[in-house]
C-alpha cells in the first residue's frame, strides 16, 4: 500500500500548505491513509538499508545521531503493529531484515557493538517485538534464521539467568548489563516491566507457567520494594547501595504502560481474579495520570518540554498496548476505547502538511504544531492512528490459535556472555549512576528537585 501513502503525499503537495484533512480518521479509509501517511514520514528517519549504513537502528547512538539502539527496536515493534491493523505490508522485508541482523552471536539481541549502552530494558524492548511479531501471526523468517518466538525466549532466558539477580534490593534486575556501565548500580521499573511483560506473553503463548511463576515474582518485587505503590503509581527505579530505598519518584507511561500489558496477559492467561484487579486498578490510575482530558500527556516533563529524545516516544508505546488489552480484557474495553479516540484526535491536530516539512508534533493537549519533530513523535502519532482499528485486527494468537512462531525453550544461552566478572556492590555498584536520572536532573532540575539521587 506504498501508493496509499503517495496518494496522500500528492493531496498534501496539491493542497500547497497546511493540510490536516490528509490526516482525517473518519472513516477506516480514511485512518488507514492517515497511518500510511505518518508510516512513509517515520521511516525517512530510517537509513539502515542504505549502503554504508547499519540495519535495524535509528541514527545514533550520541553523538553519532539522536537515537540509541533500543528505539529501533521499538520502532519495528510500531511498525509490527501497523501491519497487523492496516494490512500494510510495505515495510515487512525491512521489518524482518532489521530484527534478523540486530540478534547477536547468541541470538538474544545483545549484538557486542552495543555493549556500552546495553540495559535491561534495551533488550527487552527488541524482545518485546519479537514476541509481537509471534503473537500477530508476523511473517515467518526463513527456516534458517532465528524464529520470533525463540528470540524473545532467548531475551527471556537471559533475563531469568542467575547472573541478572542479586540480593541486592531483595531481587529484581538492574537497569544496565555490564557492571562497567554507567547505571548499572541501579534497579528500575522500566526494565523489570519488560522481564515481567514477556514472562506473562510467553505463559500465555506457550502454556507453560515457568513464564507465569517469573512474572508473578517480578510483579511482587516491584511492590515490596515499593517502586509501585498501593495506589498503582509506579516510579522509576532506586539505587542498590541504599537498597532501592531512594526512590526516584519520577513517573514515565511506558513504565504504567508495560505493567498494565502484562497484568492483562496474565489475566488472560490464569483467568484469575485478581489479576483483573490488578490490571483494572492499574488502567484506572494509568488513565487518571498519564491521559488529563483523556489526551496523553507525558506528566515527568512535557510542560517545560524537557523531555530526552527517549521519552518522546512513550505515547506511542501507551496507546499501542492499551489497544492490546482491550482484546485479551475485553471487559476493560469501554474504558480505553474513548480515550484512544479523543487522544487521537488531539494527536492528528498536532500534524502539519506543508510540502516538503510535513511532520507530528509532541505536545497533543495544546492541539497544534509545537514545532517538535523526530522519530519518536511519529511513532507516537502512528501508534495512536493505527490502534483505532484494534476492533478489526484479530486478537493476539498462541500455539493453539494459530500461532506458527517456532519457539526454543532454552534459546539464547544463560548469563550475560559478555567474558568479564561482576564487580561486587561496594564498588563497581558506587561508581555509577542512572544516565536516566542524570538527564532528568539536566534538563528538569527545578521540576524534580525532591528526587533522592547519589551520583
Amino acid at each position: 500500500m506504498v501508493s496509499s501513502a503517495l496518494r496522500a503525499a500528492v493531496a498534501v503537495l496539491a493542497a500547497g500548505g497546511v493540510a490536516n484533512a490528509a490526516y482525517s480518521i473518519a472513516t477506516t479509509d480514511d485512518i488507514k491513509e492517515t497511518a500510511a501517511t505518518i508510516a512513509w514520514d517515520l521511516m525517512q528517519y530510517y537509513h539502515g538499508n542504505e549502503s554504508g549504513q547499519t540495519p535495524g537502528i535509528l541514527p545514533g547512538p550520541p553523538p553519532a545521531g539522536d537515537y540509541y539502539w533500543w528505539e529501533g527496536g521499538a520502532m519495528w515493534g510500531t511498525l509490527i503493529d501497523y501491519w497487523h491493523f492496516t494490512g500494510d505490508d510495505s515495510y515487512n522485508k525491512l521489518i524482518t531484515d532489521a530484527m534478523l541482523w540486530q540478534v547477536g552471536p547468541f541470538e538474544n539481541y545483545m549484538p557486542p557493538n552495543v555493549t556500552a549502552s546495553l540495559g535491561n530494558d534495551d533488550q527487552g524492548f527488541w524482545g518485546m517485538s519479537a514476541m509481537l511479531a509471534a503473537e500477530n501471526g508476523f511473517p515467518d523468517p526463513p527456516e534458517d534464521k532465528p524464529q520470533w518466538l525463540a528470540l524473545a525466549q532467548a531475551v527471556f532466558n537471559t533475563q531469568a539467568a542467575p547472573d541478572r539477580h542479586d540480593d541486592t534490593c531483595n531481587g529484581g534486575l538492574r537497569w544496565q548489563i555490564p557492571w562497567v556501565n554507567n547505571g548499572y548500580n541501579y534497579k528500575n521499573s522500566i526494565a523489570n516491566g519488560c522481564f515481567f511483560n514477556i514472562g506473562a506473553r510467553l505463559a500465555r503463548y506457550t502454556g507453560n507457567t515457568t513464564y507465569s511463576d517469573w512474572a508473578e515474582k517480578t510483579w511482587d518485587w516491584m511492590v515490596n520494594v515499593k517502586l509501585m505503590d498501593d495506589k498503582y503509581n509506579i516510579y522509576d527505579g532506586g539505587h542498590v547501595e541504599h537498597n532501592c530505598t531512594d526512590i526516584n519518584r519520577a513517573q514515565f507511561s511506558y513504565n504504567n504502560g508495560v505493567f498494565l500489558l502484562g497484568a492483562a496477559y496474565m489475566y488472560n492467561f490464569t483467568n484469575e481474579t485478581r489479576w483483573l484487579q490488578r490490571t483494572e486498578d492499574l488502567l484506572d490510575a494509568t488513565l487518571k495520570i498519564f491521559f488529563p482530558g483523556n489526551v496523553a500527556y507525558e506528566v515527568a516533563c512535557e510542560e517545560h518540554m524537557s523531555c530526552t529524545t527517549d521519552m518522546l516516544s512513550f505515547k506511542g508505546y501507551m496507546h499501542r498496548w492499551l489497544a492490546t488489552v482491550t482484546q485479551i480484557v475485553p471487559v476493560l474495553s469501554p474504558k480505553i476505547l474513548p480515550v484512544l479516540q479523543k487522544s487521537t484526535e488531539a494527536a492528528i491536530a498536532t500534524c502539519i502538511g506543508e510540502a516538503n516539512q510535513r511532520t507530528c508534533g509532541f505536545k497533543w493537549n495544546t492541539r497544534t504544531y509545537d514545532g517538535s519533530r523526530g522519530a519518536g513523535q511519529q511513532m507516537n502519532v502512528l501508534a495512536a492512528v493505527s490502534s483505532l482499528l484494534i476492533g478489526q485486527a484479530k486478537s493476539p494468537v498462541t500455539n493453539g490459535t494459530g500461532g506458527t512462531s517456532k519457539g526454543d525453550y532454552n534459546a539464547g544461552g544463560q548469563g550475560d556472555q559478555f567474558g568479564v566478572v561482576h564487580a561486587p556492590v561496594t564498588t563497581g555498584d558506587k561508581a555509577g549512576a542512572s544516565i536516566l536520572t542524570i538527564l532528568i536532573l539536566a534538563g528538569a532540575a527545578g521540576t524534580f528537585g525532591w528526587m533522592s539521587i547519589d551520583l
